[in-house]
């Protein structure tokens, strides 16, 4: 942010003691402060560099980001992709099966295909009512915490919510385990124990960015980590990360 000469106004450049044409002492900047989202642990200081960015004394910078569940669906997005992707392997795999087996192999596969879709039509009104419950339990709100510098960038869940997202995830290993369904486990299993998803720039292989969305997309290959950003601090996040990204293919 531009700062001028309490004496004469005259525009101080960043790093100068003194203005250049009175010869005032310039006093150093004090720390600003950001206020932590309701819900959220601690507020941010530091010198603030866009409207929710801030530049801490270590050297990071950090802001929080409220996703709201219900206007942006980036997160049901996921889970969709997620179980799209399991439900396409598990139905490829048991066509390649029917295809070894069966005699009528189009009658087969159409036969499975329909067994599929209807799998596929349960899950998607399972994961809608699921997500409803969750963003309840969350206030609606996904609240997070983001840490970058120049090495790294960290996605960190906010503390409270993630004891609430630990009981989900329980509870999802369990119902998991007893109807038999790994990827439930799995599933689970990464909710409750996992409150962060760090991205180191040497590793990232894949870049999306969805402006619109506020959402920047990373992926290492099969781990995956998603970075939020408002509108007005999008592109000095987007750029600062794609800068350091040598190896990472950008969409």
């Amino acid at each position: 942010m531009a700062r001028y000469c309490r004496n004469c106004g005259n525009l101080i450049e960043d790093g100068e003691a003194f203005c250049a044409n009175c010869g005032t002492r310039i006093e150093p900047p004090k720390p600003e402060r950001a206020a932590a989202p309701a819900g959220a642990e601690g507020e941010i200081t530091g010198k603030r560099v866009t409207e929710n960015v801030y530049l801490c004394a270590d050297g990071k910078y950090r802001w929080y980001y409220e996703l709201p569940m219900m206007k942006n669906p980036t997160i049901l997005f996921t889970v969709w992709k997620v179980l799209g992707i399991s439900f396409g392997i598990v139905f490829l795999f048991v066509a390649f099966i029917d295809a070894c087996d069966s005699v009528d192999f189009a009658e087969s596969l159409w036969a499975t295909a329909k067994i599929f879709l209807i799998l596929v039509g349960i899950f998607f009104v399972i994961s809608l009512i699921a997500y409803f419950i969750v963003a309840a339990t969350y206030g609606f709100k996904y609240i997070v915490l983001f840490e970058m510098d120049d090495e790294q960038i960290v996605h960190i869940q906010c503390a409270k919510q993630f004891k609430k997202a630990q009981a989900i995830g329980w509870i999802t290993m369990i119902a998991g385990a007893l109807t038999g369904k790994p990827a439930m486990v799995g599933l689970g299993l990464q909710g409750a124990v996992k409150n962060s998803s760090t991205s180191d720039y040497g590793t990232i292989k894949k870049l999306r960015f969805k402006k619109r969305r506020d959402v920047i997309y990373i992926s290492h290959g099969l781990s995956k980590n998603q970075i939020y950003a408002y509108p007005a601090d999008y592109d000095f996040v987007a750029d600062y990360i794609k800068s350091r990204c040598k190896n990472a293919k950008v969409k």
